[in-house]
Protein backbone atom coordinates (compact mmCIF):
# COMPACT_ATOMS: atom_id res chain seq x y z
CA UNK A 1 0.00 0.00 0.00
CA UNK A 2 0.96 3.34 -0.87
CA UNK A 3 1.18 5.21 2.61
CA UNK A 4 0.41 8.82 2.74
CA UNK A 5 2.30 11.50 4.22
CA UNK A 6 1.46 14.35 6.70
CA UNK A 7 0.88 16.34 3.45
CA UNK A 8 -1.27 14.37 2.09
CA UNK A 9 -3.12 13.88 5.07
CA UNK A 10 -3.73 17.61 5.38
CA UNK A 11 -4.39 18.11 1.73
CA UNK A 12 -7.21 15.76 2.10
CA UNK A 13 -8.11 16.79 5.83
CA UNK A 14 -8.10 20.96 3.85
CA UNK A 15 -10.31 19.48 0.83
CA UNK A 16 -12.76 18.62 3.62
CA UNK A 17 -13.25 21.92 5.43
CA UNK A 18 -13.58 23.27 2.42
CA UNK A 19 -16.22 21.06 1.08
CA UNK A 20 -18.00 21.55 4.47
CA UNK A 21 -17.96 25.34 4.50
CA UNK A 22 -20.75 25.46 1.78
CA UNK A 23 -23.23 22.52 3.35
CA UNK A 24 -24.46 21.14 6.85
CA UNK A 25 -23.39 18.09 5.54
CA UNK A 26 -20.37 16.11 7.89
CA UNK A 27 -17.51 14.09 5.42
CA UNK A 28 -15.22 11.27 6.76
CA UNK A 29 -12.70 10.01 4.60
CA UNK A 30 -11.14 6.93 5.69
CA UNK A 31 -8.04 5.16 3.70
CA UNK A 32 -7.04 1.55 4.99
CA UNK A 33 -5.37 -0.63 3.59
CA UNK A 34 -7.08 -3.95 3.28
CA UNK A 35 -10.71 -3.72 4.96
CA UNK A 36 -10.24 -8.09 5.80
CA UNK A 37 -7.78 -10.07 6.32
CA UNK A 38 -9.59 -13.19 4.17
CA UNK A 39 -7.58 -16.16 6.65
CA UNK A 40 -10.58 -17.90 5.65
CA UNK A 41 -10.10 -18.14 2.14
CA UNK A 42 -6.75 -18.96 2.79
CA UNK A 43 -8.18 -22.02 4.60
CA UNK A 44 -10.34 -22.46 1.68
CA UNK A 45 -7.96 -22.95 -0.88
CA UNK A 46 -6.05 -25.20 1.84
CA UNK A 47 -8.46 -27.70 1.72
CA UNK A 48 -9.18 -27.36 -1.87
CA UNK A 49 -5.21 -28.79 -1.98
CA UNK A 50 -5.96 -31.31 0.74
CA UNK A 51 -9.00 -32.59 -1.40
CA UNK A 52 -7.31 -32.61 -4.21
CA UNK A 53 -4.52 -34.70 -3.07
CA UNK A 54 -6.79 -37.48 -2.07
CA UNK A 55 -7.97 -37.38 -5.39
CA UNK A 56 -5.54 -37.81 -7.14
CA UNK A 57 -4.76 -40.66 -5.20
CA UNK A 58 -8.11 -42.53 -5.05
CA UNK A 59 -7.67 -41.94 -8.83
CA UNK A 60 -4.29 -43.08 -9.56
CA UNK A 61 -3.54 -45.68 -6.59
CA UNK A 62 -0.62 -46.50 -8.12
CA UNK A 63 1.13 -43.15 -7.81
CA UNK A 64 0.97 -43.98 -3.70
CA UNK A 65 2.96 -47.54 -4.09
CA UNK A 66 5.16 -45.18 -6.20
CA UNK A 67 5.51 -42.70 -3.14
CA UNK A 68 5.89 -45.37 -1.04
CA UNK A 69 8.43 -47.27 -2.84
CA UNK A 70 10.61 -43.27 -3.08
CA UNK A 71 10.20 -42.63 0.99
CA UNK A 72 10.59 -46.60 2.35
CA UNK A 73 12.27 -48.84 -0.76
CA UNK A 74 14.71 -51.44 -0.12
CA UNK A 75 13.92 -54.69 0.28
CA UNK A 76 10.69 -54.77 1.86
CA UNK A 77 7.31 -56.26 1.17
CA UNK A 78 4.56 -55.01 -0.10
CA UNK A 79 2.67 -52.10 1.96
CA UNK A 80 -0.13 -52.70 3.35
CA UNK A 81 -3.38 -51.01 3.71
CA UNK A 82 -2.99 -49.24 6.77
CA UNK A 83 0.88 -48.10 5.54
CA UNK A 84 -0.62 -46.82 2.08
CA UNK A 85 -3.39 -44.62 4.13
CA UNK A 86 -1.34 -43.56 6.61
CA UNK A 87 1.39 -42.54 3.52
CA UNK A 88 -1.56 -40.82 2.12
CA UNK A 89 -2.50 -38.97 5.44
CA UNK A 90 0.38 -37.52 5.79
CA UNK A 91 1.06 -36.44 2.13
CA UNK A 92 -2.64 -34.66 2.31
CA UNK A 93 -1.47 -32.80 5.94
CA UNK A 94 1.45 -31.97 4.19
CA UNK A 95 0.16 -30.37 1.13
CA UNK A 96 -2.78 -28.96 3.76
CA UNK A 97 0.61 -27.15 5.26
CA UNK A 98 2.52 -26.06 2.38
CA UNK A 99 -0.57 -24.23 0.70
CA UNK A 100 -1.52 -22.92 4.28
CA UNK A 101 2.20 -21.12 4.72
CA UNK A 102 2.13 -19.84 1.25
CA UNK A 103 -1.03 -18.17 1.64
CA UNK A 104 0.05 -16.12 4.48
CA UNK A 105 1.43 -14.06 1.23
CA UNK A 106 -1.29 -11.76 1.23
CA UNK A 107 -0.60 -10.60 -2.54
CA UNK A 108 -1.71 -14.32 -3.63
CA UNK A 109 -4.58 -14.73 -1.24
CA UNK A 110 -5.70 -11.39 -2.44
CA UNK A 111 -5.37 -12.86 -6.17
CA UNK A 112 -7.32 -15.87 -5.02
CA UNK A 113 -10.29 -14.79 -3.06
CA UNK A 114 -13.19 -13.81 -5.47
CA UNK A 115 -14.25 -10.03 -6.80
CA UNK A 116 -17.79 -10.61 -5.23
CA UNK A 117 -15.72 -11.88 -1.76
CA UNK A 118 -14.03 -9.22 -1.24
CA UNK A 119 -16.73 -6.21 -2.46
CA UNK A 120 -18.78 -7.75 0.22
CA UNK A 121 -16.01 -7.51 2.70
CA UNK A 122 -15.28 -3.99 1.77
CA UNK A 123 -18.69 -2.73 1.89
CA UNK A 124 -19.17 -4.67 5.33
CA UNK A 125 -16.35 -3.06 6.45
CA UNK A 126 -17.14 0.48 5.23
CA UNK A 127 -20.97 0.26 7.08
CA UNK A 128 -19.21 -0.69 10.01
CA UNK A 129 -16.70 2.41 10.02
CA UNK A 130 -19.30 4.41 9.21
CA UNK A 131 -21.73 3.72 11.83
CA UNK A 132 -18.60 3.99 14.55
CA UNK A 133 -17.70 7.16 12.74
CA UNK A 134 -20.35 9.02 11.21
CA UNK A 135 -23.85 7.60 11.91
CA UNK A 136 -26.14 9.53 13.78
CA UNK A 137 -23.33 11.64 15.10
CA UNK A 138 -25.08 14.92 13.62
CA UNK A 139 -27.97 16.47 14.34
CA UNK A 140 -29.61 16.38 11.24
CA UNK A 141 -28.28 12.70 10.39
CA UNK A 142 -26.28 14.43 7.58
CA UNK A 143 -22.84 12.52 7.58
CA UNK A 144 -21.46 10.49 4.94
CA UNK A 145 -17.87 8.08 4.66
CA UNK A 146 -16.05 8.23 1.43
CA UNK A 147 -13.92 4.75 2.49
CA UNK A 148 -11.13 3.79 0.26
CA UNK A 149 -9.41 -0.10 0.71
CA UNK A 150 -6.30 -0.25 -0.80
CA UNK A 151 -5.56 -3.74 -0.70
CA UNK A 152 -8.84 -4.77 -2.84
CA UNK A 153 -8.93 -1.62 -4.85
CA UNK A 154 -12.49 -0.78 -3.92
CA UNK A 155 -13.82 2.75 -2.31
CA UNK A 156 -17.01 2.79 -0.84
CA UNK A 157 -19.65 6.02 0.01
CA UNK A 158 -21.92 5.79 3.34
CA UNK A 159 -24.38 8.06 3.68
CA UNK A 160 -26.37 9.01 6.94
CA UNK A 161 -30.29 8.77 6.82
CA UNK A 162 -31.31 11.76 5.57
CA UNK A 163 -28.89 12.32 2.82
CA UNK A 164 -29.99 8.49 1.63
CA UNK A 165 -33.44 9.99 1.41
CA UNK A 166 -32.95 12.95 -1.23
CA UNK A 167 -30.36 10.69 -3.11
CA UNK A 168 -29.96 7.49 -4.91
CA UNK A 169 -26.60 5.41 -5.22
CA UNK A 170 -26.44 6.74 -8.76
CA UNK A 171 -25.40 10.45 -7.14
CA UNK A 172 -22.00 9.50 -6.34
CA UNK A 173 -20.79 7.72 -9.08
CA UNK A 174 -18.83 11.12 -10.24
CA UNK A 175 -17.04 11.04 -6.99
CA UNK A 176 -16.23 7.44 -7.21
CA UNK A 177 -15.07 7.40 -11.17
CA UNK A 178 -12.92 10.72 -9.87
CA UNK A 179 -11.68 8.83 -6.87
CA UNK A 180 -10.81 5.76 -8.81
CA UNK A 181 -8.81 7.53 -11.40
CA UNK A 182 -6.61 8.88 -9.42
CA UNK A 183 -5.75 6.13 -7.27
CA UNK A 184 -4.92 3.78 -10.31
CA UNK A 185 -2.52 6.42 -11.08
CA UNK A 186 -0.82 6.40 -7.54
CA UNK A 187 -2.39 9.26 -6.31
CA UNK A 188 -4.77 8.01 -3.22
CA UNK A 189 -4.67 11.34 -1.90
CA UNK A 190 -5.52 13.32 -4.93
CA UNK A 191 -8.41 10.74 -5.63
CA UNK A 192 -9.71 11.18 -2.03
CA UNK A 193 -9.66 15.11 -2.25
CA UNK A 194 -11.23 15.17 -6.10
CA UNK A 195 -14.31 12.44 -4.51
CA UNK A 196 -14.55 14.82 -1.02
CA UNK A 197 -15.09 18.05 -3.52
CA UNK A 198 -18.00 16.24 -5.78
CA UNK A 199 -19.49 15.42 -2.46
CA UNK A 200 -19.48 18.60 -1.07
CA UNK A 201 -21.14 19.71 -4.11
CA UNK A 202 -23.99 17.30 -3.61
CA UNK A 203 -24.44 18.23 0.27
CA UNK A 204 -24.26 22.01 -0.93
CA UNK A 205 -27.50 21.56 -3.15
CA UNK A 206 -29.36 19.53 -0.54
CA UNK A 207 -28.41 20.94 2.45
CA UNK A 208 -27.01 24.17 1.99
CA UNK A 209 -25.25 25.60 4.97
CA UNK A 210 -27.09 27.41 7.56
CA UNK A 211 -26.28 29.86 10.28
CA UNK A 212 -26.03 27.97 13.64
CA UNK A 213 -24.79 24.76 12.14
CA UNK A 214 -21.60 23.56 14.16
CA UNK A 215 -18.92 21.51 12.82
CA UNK A 216 -19.84 17.70 14.41
CA UNK A 217 -16.88 15.70 13.11
CA UNK A 218 -13.44 16.60 12.57
CA UNK A 219 -11.89 17.79 9.29
CA UNK A 220 -9.21 15.17 8.66
CA UNK A 221 -8.34 11.96 6.71
CA UNK A 222 -7.89 8.71 8.97
CA UNK A 223 -6.18 6.19 8.22
CA UNK A 224 -6.78 2.80 9.37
Amino acid sequence: MQRLDQADHATVSGAIAAAERSSDGEIVAVVTELSDPYHDVALHWAVAVMIGTIALFAAFPQLLHFWFGAFFGGWRPEPTLGELLTLLLVLSVAKFTIALLILRWMPLRLALTPAATKTRRVRRRAIAVFRAAAERRTLGRTGILIYLSMGEHRAEIVADEAIVNVTEPETWGEAMAALVVEVKAGRPAAGMVAAVERVGEVLAAHFPKSRDNPNEIPDKLIEL
